[in-house]
């Protein structure tokens, strides 16, 4: 049977390996993953009520009572604990191999699990029961003396396991007296013993991640909530391509009862942006370099226009529809595959991607900097900038229903120009740099221009408007202006004044297209914070900081959104990488200094 739709929620690990992920309950359930990549059918949808019953790969212990779960040190390496009503305990070990192997990443579309009983003598079975067609489907299946088979939509995969095959295969109960393995991958035959392979590749995995963390630049406090975002934003990176979804789920709903239950399994340039700037922040510039290659791999014609979202295989096309086989989060649906946002123009997609290649032409540790020749491949992108930045466009927020000369996007124009003008000065091309110098200026005149409103005293969210957007926090960050500029002091005044609810942050109020919001947005709580910090504020941000963290799940994850109310549910895609790039650049704005600390 299908857990019950009241008892779905957000308090999932995720493990994965740069291939594919997965999300695990509290009890050890894969409730959610898409095969063969973030963007597949999902085969364990458990998380979204399959109509039929399957879609999930769990460890059921009879009489359990608690459960506990906890990843190994700073990795992607997850423990569940179950525990009886008599006291037996049951350890499930779950991970995805990586490690360096033959100058590259091994990294399969692999699931390992490793089960074995701490204490007493625990009954089990183990439910590995995949569907297909989105929920529609129960897969063919066929097995040997050792495994089973499923031939799902796009891969075909095989299930190696030390126990019984018909214990597997029928989802029987039995006493687990000694450790089970199972290695969920694409049909291949495993040529090593199943146990030894396991042990092994948990090890390398292991060292991997220990090796992946210690280099990186973290701040003197909260050093764990950090790392763990760091690693789930590495999760999130699809390394084939380079591309990195805004998260590994579809339709978890902003708020309950909505209909806002969008697909995020894709790459928004935008929230790939803002990733690999807290990336390079924090010293792991390889992102940065992959998510260029698949920027320069994208289908962009020579005038430079990109759309604000693509497949993470370059697709450019994303047809949005409904999927009847899965009833929803908590039965909410409808469950969409695909997102209509490809259609759709976002002109801050523009400096967005400058501000993430701009590192790439100024850090010296790199092996292969940008040159004139990357330049090159840039400058369209700053010429689109420079013609849409006073045009219309659906803003960052994606409204379907209306268009405007956003503020954000008419600044991240200027970014893009800006940004441009220093690489070119860099490179010593003293003839572009002046070019987009000026082009910069005369956009950040509009801008101040028509996206300031005298009389309500602070920026508006669209030219000539009257409505707060918290997007207008980043005008520091981006570099648009001073954090004491007045102007960007009093905008921070009135976003906490209008937009914040209790500890959480509205992106806006006014309603949209499908009502008002119901649910702050997660990033633009750390967007507040990050302001605040940056005006003087600090110790202020800080307690809200604070308060913002003790709402993550109890593995330091965080989703899209989150209820207004003290200590409310966490709803939205899961993990959303903008959440976690949030509270990366937060903490290492309000930390201490290694030096003061120590």
């Amino acid at each position: 049977m299908s857990m019950p739709a009241a008892s779905a929620t957000l308090d999932l690990a995720v493990v994965g390996n740069g291939s594919f992920g997965a999300l695990v309950d509290r009890d050890g359930r894969v409730a959610w993953c898409c095969l063969p990549a973030f963007d597949g059918d999902p085969a364990f949808c458990e998380l979204l009520q399959p109509k039929l019953d399957g879609g999930t790969f769990a460890v059921e212990l009879e009489g359990q009572v608690a459960a506990e779960q906890s990843y190994v040190g700073h990795s992607a390496v997850l423990r569940t604990l179950l525990r009886d009503a008599s006291g037996a305990e049951v350890e499930i070990t779950d991970f995805a191999p990586r490690w360096r192997q033959h100058g590259r990443f091994y990294r399969p579309v692999m699931l390992l699990r490793r089960i074995r009983a701490l204490q007493g003598k625990p009954r089990i079975r183990v439910r590995l029961e995949p569907l297909a067609d989105w929920g529609a489907r129960v897969p063919e299946r066929t097995w040997g003396s050792n495994h089973v088979r499923y031939l799902l939509p796009g891969i075909v995969m095989r299930a190696t396991t030390d126990l019984p095959v018909r214990l597997l295969r029928d989802g029987l109960p039995f006493v687990l007296d000694q450790p089970v393995h199972i290695v969920f991958g694409p049909d291949e035959t495993l040529a090593r013993p199943i146990r030894g392979f396991v042990d092994d590749a948990e090890e390398r995995t292991l060292d991997y991640w220990r090796e992946w963390t210690r280099y990186l630049s973290i701040p003197f406090d909260w050093q764990d909530a950090v790392l763990r975002s760091a690693i789930a934003l590495k999760l999130c990176q699809y390394e084939d391509t380079g591309a990195i979804v805004a998260a590994m789920t579809t339709s978890i709903p902003e708020a309950p009862h909505t209909t806002r239950n969008w697909d995020y399994r894709y790459c928004w340039l935008r929230d790939a942006a803002f990733v690999v700037r807290a990336l390079n922040r924090l010293g792991a510039t390889r992102s940065m370099e992959e998510y260029l290659r698949y920027i320069f791999n994208l289908a962009v014609g020579e005038d430079g226009a990109l759309q604000p979202v693509y497949g993470i295989g370059f697709e450019a096309e994303l047809a949005e529809e409904e999927m009847p086989g899965l009833a929803g989060y908590r039965g909410m649906g409808p469950v969409r595959r695909g997102n209509l946002a490809w259609l759709q123009r976002q002109h801050d997609v523009y400096g967005s991607v400058l501000l993430a290649s701009t590192q790439l032409f100024f850090d010296e540790r790199l092996l292969a900097p940008g040159d004139t020749s990357a330049f090159a491949r840039l400058e369209p992108l700053g010429e689109r900038a420079w013609a849409l930045h006073d045009q219309p466009d659906a803003g960052l927020w994606e409204f379907r229903g209306r268009a405007a000369v956003h503020t954000y996007s008419a600044a991240m124009c200027w970014a893009a120009c800006d940004r441009l003008a220093r690489i070119a000065r860099k490179l010593g091309l003293d003839d572009r740099a002046g070019m987009w110098g000026q082009r910069a200026d005369a956009i950040r005149a509009r801008v101040l221009e028509r996206g300031w409103n005298a009389e309500l005293g602070h920026f508006v969210d669209a030219f000539d408007g009257e409505r707060l957007d918290a997007s207008l926090l980043l005008l520091e960050d981006i570099g648009f202006v001073a954090a004491d500029d007045p102007r960007y002091v009093a905008t921070v005044e009135a976003v906490g004044r209008e937009l914040r609810r209790g500890d959480t942050v509205f992106r806006y109020s006014a309603p949209d297209d499908f009502g008002a919001p119901e649910t702050g947005f997660t990033i633009c709580a750390f967007w507040y914070i990050d302001a605040l910090a940056a005006i003087g504020r600090k110790d202020e941000a800080r307690v809200l900081f604070e308060r913002i963290l003790a709402r993550r799940n109890h593995l330091g994850l965080l989703s899209e959104d989150m209820a207004i109310d003290a200590g409310g549910e966490a709803w939205g895609n899961f993990p959303q990488t903008y959440s976690h790039v949030g509270l990366v650049i937060a903490a290492m704005r309000l930390s201490r200094g290694w030096q003061e600390a120590t």
